[in-house]
């Protein structure tokens, strides 16, 4: 075995094995990368250099950004608004609550960017209800917990900012209109799996629909869907990056949650800047961490070896376009978003351009399959938030999960093999 064969299996098996010990991520991707120098016998000042290049970057100044406006309208009173308007769009169906849950995710989703934000807002509101009207707990769970993974494809979505910088400079822009179509489509999907379940289970229907209050809880909701448009419309425009875009999100968030809904006073607003840090922290490292295993990576070739890897087992677009996909499932049930995100697209995005999939659409593909991940088990953090939520044991909610898990897949193989779920939007406005 060379010299690098063996560099290779210290870096990516030490990695994998402390994943398996439950070793924080960044922890696990900083060991696995000083075992790797130490075995080559490079500088280790190389970790503190990769560590700084891997943060000092324009653009994902807008993470911090994007993250404090999500904490910040999640937490002055924007999920209750959003349930409301949702409640007259959708609420008047066969299993309305579960659709008004589906469609709230939607829109709060373009404002938190967030599965687990969504869950624990949304679902702390829409679960008691829907469980007080009919609904069984293990449904209304599922619903709201599957439900929540479009707020990860509806912009502006900080995981989209750090896949952008992270496969080598991205529009932002591109990416948060290729979003759009994925999310609604996800939502529809869920849609039709909840409809066939209420028809089955005979879960009541929500109010007959009525205009005047369609127009009474849009113009409610308008301060909360503006921070969406400030930032999705200013970026395509071309009026301002995403960086100064979330920037001045940020500003707007803060006077819509104290002046305007008043869910938050000054005291509020402190407890959920120290959250922000507390969310920040942990990103930041991650990607710093990540930094120098990408950078190892790299100088190892293990992309272009894992290219060849996955072309050797097959010459096919379609079955490398499905492996590429089940890996990127298997890598969600044992890590998280972010870390996948760094270390799998440097690996991943080559093959995938390599048989046509465009970065824009690959992306697409990467945030829907770990959004997927969030939900499976070992390691699903927005499952176990929403069996807290739920106050449902852990067995109970992933075999309520299972037909939600299908009907995600079928979605995610529409943006696999129909390029133009995610690509007609920025082709039409970039």
């Amino acid at each position: 075995m060379s010299a690098e064969s063996i560099a290779i299996l210290i870096l990516i098996g030490s990695f994998l094995f402390m994943i398996l010990l439950r070793f924080p991520i960044a922890y696990a991707v900083g060991l696995s990368s000083l075992f790797t120098l130490l075995y080559q016998g490079l500088p280790l000042n190389i970790i503190a250099q990769q560590m700084v290049k891997g943060i000092s970057s324009f653009s994902l100044m807008a993470v911090p950004f994007f993250i404090t406006m999500g904490v910040l309208m999640g937490s002055g009173g924007i999920s209750e608004k959003l349930i409301k308007l949702a409640n007259t769009l959708v609420g008047w169906m066969r299993g309305g609550l579960a659709m008004v849950n589906i469609v709230a995710s939607y829109f709060f989703g373009g404002i938190s960017g967030s599965a687990a934000a969504d869950t624990a807002s949304i679902g702390s509101i829409m679960i008691p209800m829907m469980v007080e009207q009919g609904y069984d707990d293990d449904f209304s769970t599922a619903v709201t917990i599957s439900s929540s993974c479009e707020g990860l494809l509806v912009p502006p979505s900080h995981n989209m900012v750090i896949y952008a910088t992270t496969a080598g400079g991205i529009s932002v822009g591109s990416l948060f209109l290729a979003g759009y179509l994925p999310g609604a489509l996800l939502a529809i999907s869920l849609m039709i799996g909840s409809y066939i379940f209420s028809v089955k289970r005979n879960y009541p229907k929500g109010e007959k629909f009525s205009i005047k209050n369609m127009i009474k809880a849009l113009v409610t909701s308008f301060w909360a869907l503006a921070a969406v448009l400030i930032v999705v419309i200013g970026v395509v425009g071309g009026v301002f990056t995403a960086t100064e875009s979330a920037a001045i999100a940020v500003i707007y968030s803060l006077i819509v949650s104290v002046f305007m809904y008043k869910g938050l006073d000054w005291k509020g607003v402190w407890k959920v800047l120290g959250k922000c840090v507390d969310t920040l922290s942990i990103v930041l490292i991650l990607i710093s961490t990540s930094s120098i295993f990408g950078y190892l990576l790299t100088r190892l070739h293990v992309p272009t070896l894992a290219a060849n890897a996955i072309i050797n087992v097959t010459d096919n677009p379609i079955m490398i376009a499905l492996l590429l996909n089940l890996i990127l499932l298997l890598l969600g049930m044992i890590m998280d978003m972010a870390p996948i995100i760094l270390i799998a697209a440097p690996i991943l995005l080559p093959v995938a351009t390599s048989i046509g999939i465009t970065p824009i659409q690959f992306g697409v593909m990467m945030i829907l399959n770990t959004g997927i991940g969030l939900l499976t088990p070992p390691v699903g953090s927005v499952l176990f938030i929403g069996s807290a939520v739920g106050k449902l044991s852990i067995e109970r909610l992933v075999k309520a999960m299972i037909p939600f898990y299908l009907l995600m897949i079928v979605a995610l193989l529409f943006v696999t093999f129909v390029p133009s779920v995610s690509l007609w939007l920025p082709s039409l406005f970039m």
